[in-house]
């Protein structure tokens, strides 16, 4: 018999609404909402959130890339593989997302952006980044309380 383990707090996080633009093929430009977050759950990611409708399928839609790659992507194009970011003039960044099912072009404003960014800081400061907590739970769960 094992005792059970306290419940862990949930770890703060920060969410921000954000508009954006969706620019299509046609280069027409629709607004859509989006929510960015960081969790300390993550800490090396952050994460934009598509609202249902978003997609073929209408689900919500999130995709997850690195913070570093947030803060590059602001001052000058970054990105390989399926996350490009670059900025846009002085007041906008647009974000690049390719899948196997096609690309989207995204146009933020960069001001938005950088508030987020500089909130998850905030949050977690840049180079406290740890993977303590999910290396705990995962040893915990592959122990099994022993």
């Amino acid at each position: 018999m094992h005792s059970a383990q306290p419940a862990r707090p949930t770890p703060p996080g920060l969410e921000q609404p954000a508009r954006a633009l969706v620019i299509t093929p046609d280069y027409e430009e629709i607004a859509v909402r989006t929510t960015l977050r960081y969790t300390t759950e993550d800490p090396f990611a952050v994460h934009i959130d598509f609202p249902p409708g978003s997609s073929d399928d209408d689900a919500n839609v999130t995709w997850t890339f690195a913070r570093t790659l947030l803060a590059e992507g602001l001052v000058t194009p970054a990105g390989i593989g399926d996350v490009h970011l670059w900025p846009c003039g002085p007041a906008h960044t647009v974000v690049e997302l390719r899948s196997p099912h096609g690309m989207a072009m995204i146009r933020f404003d960069a001001a938005t952006l950088r508030r987020f960014l500089h909130r998850s800081y905030a949050v977690v400061a840049l180079g406290g980044e740890t993977l303590e907590p999910a290396l705990d739970d995962g040893l915990a769960s592959l122990l099994g309380g022993v």
